[in-house]
Order: structure tokens, then C-alpha cells, then sequence
């Protein structure tokens, strides 16, 4: 297996003949493994990082997640904030029905406004001060991730950060074995893995970085084998 380019391999969640209880058990599962192989706390962290350069007088942030599936980054965002006294208006937006019909039913989700659109053409009344995705990119082609970048760019009053996989075959392998043991979605089982297979290498993040004009950008690895990219509109001049 060549580990050295992605894989141009369509996921089973990418599918549109996909039946809502299968799309809940992923999701559910995605939930599960965000929260214990650190796909949150990371999220987390971009959050943090971009909030910080925000004006002081802003009492009333506005995040966005595209590709926000159920809805679980989002929640996590809430739930910290809640927990610290800040103050915040999130939307999630989702091409797939299925998601936004699960992320609207669950009670947690409660005060987030989930909108079944494609990213692309959404347009908002008011910029979010940060827009955000998490295990979204690798959906894509190089070609509609470069436009998704001068999109996002260009749709962040501040800035937007991704946090996606990290192509390495210990990553593969590992997520395989956990998928194999402990997961009860042959959806999940399938997609797990070949997700891996369809991320990234810190240089290809580089180029897609420069051909989306991207100049104050910073790229981390993250555990558990994980990219967190952070590009600001403002604050910051340096790359890399």
C-alpha cells in the first residue's frame, strides 16, 4: 500500500443512497472516537488560538463548522464555553440530510443552528469570526480543497482553522485494528481507514496552503496523527 500519495477512493458516507440509521451510527462513532483519540481537544485548540487575536470589545463570537456531520465539534465548542463564561452563536453546515436531521434531534445540540446546504453556495448575512472544519478536507480533491481554502479566506472575518488526518501507515493501521475490534458501523470499518489513506503530508498542506494564497498560515501535528492548520486574515505575517 503507497502511502506516499492519497487515495483517491471514495468514502461510503460520500454516497447518496445512504439510509439515516447508518449515517447516525457513524456519526455516533465519530463522536466516540473524536472524544477519545483527541480529534476535540484539537478543534479545541484552533478555537482557542483564533479567538484570542479577536477585538476585546467582541462579547458575541460567531463560529461556523463546514461539513459539521452531527454536530459534535460544535457541541464541545458550546459546552467549554459555557464552562468559561463566553458567549457564542454556532452554526454547522452539511450538504447530507441525514446529518443535520441527527444533529437537530439531539438534545445537546440545543441553541446551534444546523443549515443542510452545500458550503459553497451559503451566504451569510454577517461573516463568522471563524470558520472551521474537522474531517472534512480529506473528502476532497486537491483541486476543490484549494477553492474550499480562497473560500474560506475570503468568507472568515478572522480567520479558520482545519484539523484533518495525518496519511501515515501506523495511523492507518492502528485506527484499522481499533474499527475492526470495537466498531458495530461496517460504514465506520470501511471509512475509518480509507480516511487515512485520503489525508495529508505537512508539504501537501503547504502547497495547497500557497495555491489557495494563503500567507499567514500555521501547520501543527497533533496526536493522534492529526493536522491542525490555522490561517489568520489578521495578526500574523509568518508561515510554517
Amino acid at each position: 500500500m503507497n502511502f506516499a500519495i492519497r487515495s483517491n477512493q471514495k468514502e461510503i458516507i460520500d454516497r447518496e443512497d445512504l439510509s439515516f440509521e447508518s449515517v447516525r451510527k457513524n456519526m455516533k462513532e465519530l463522536d466516540f472516537i473524536n472524544r477519545w483519540l483527541g480529534g476535540h481537544r484539537i478543534s479545541l485548540d484552533g478555537f482557542r488560538e483564533l479567538s484570542r487575536m479577536l477585538p476585546l470589545a467582541k462579547n458575541k463570537l460567531k463560529v461556523c463548522e463546514i461539513g459539521c456531520g452531527g454536530g459534535d465539534n460544535l457541541r464541545m465548542l458550546k459546552q467549554w464555553c459555557q464552562r468559561e463564561g463566553l458567549e457564542l452563536s454556532l452554526t454547522g453546515i452539511d450538504i447530507n440530510p441525514h446529518c443535520i436531521a441527527y444533529a437537530r434531534s439531539l438534545p445537546e445540540n440545543a441553541g446551534i443552528e444546523f443549515i443542510e446546504n452545500d458550503y459553497k453556495t451559503l451566504q451569510f448575512d454577517e461573516k463568522p469570526d471563524i470558520l472551521f472544519s474537522s474531517l472534512f478536507c480529506h473528502h476532497f480533491t486537491d483541486t476543490e480543497l484549494i477553492y474550499m481554502i480562497h473560500w474560506m479566506k475570503a468568507n472568515a472575518a478572522s480567520g479558520f482553522f482545519i484539523n484533518d488526518l495525518h496519511r501515515h501507515p501506523i495511523a492507518y493501521h492502528s485506527i484499522k485494528w481499533l474499527t475492526t475490534i470495537f466498531s458495530g458501523s461496517e460504514l465506520v470499518k470501511n471509512d475509518a481507514p480509507l480516511s487515512v489513506r485520503r489525508g495529508f503530508l505537512k508539504k501537501e498542506w503547504e502547497a495547497l496552503l500557497h495555491a489557495g494564497e494563503i500567507s499567514g498560515y500555521r501547520i501543527q501535528w497533533k496526536w493522534a496523527f492529526r493536522w491542525l492548520v490555522i490561517a489568520k486574515n489578521i495578526g500574523i505575517e509568518d508561515a510554517g
